[in-house]
């Protein structure tokens, strides 16, 4: 998938849980694992790795979330 869509997807999602009580980046990784294809994931590791710009901080810190944990089918 193309990389600044996954960007887009994940900034929506952070802003959305931003509005909410909790840690924000913690609910966007969850619902990132929940909800997002292994391969989506994939490609969002693969783009934190190589710089991850675009991401907004939120999106960021969720995107290190998912790449501290191992990754589910």
């Amino acid at each position: 998938m193309d990389p600044n869509r996954l960007v887009t997807m994940a900034n929506q999602i952070a802003d959305f849980f931003a509005a909410q009580r909790g840690d924000a980046a913690a609910q966007v990784a969850d619902h990132i694992a929940k909800n997002w294809d292994p391969r989506m994931r994939a490609g969002l590791a693969d783009h934190l790795a190589a710089g991850g710009d675009g991401l907004a901080p939120v999106a960021r810190r969720a995107a290190e979330i998912l790449a501290s944990t191992p990754m589910r089918a």
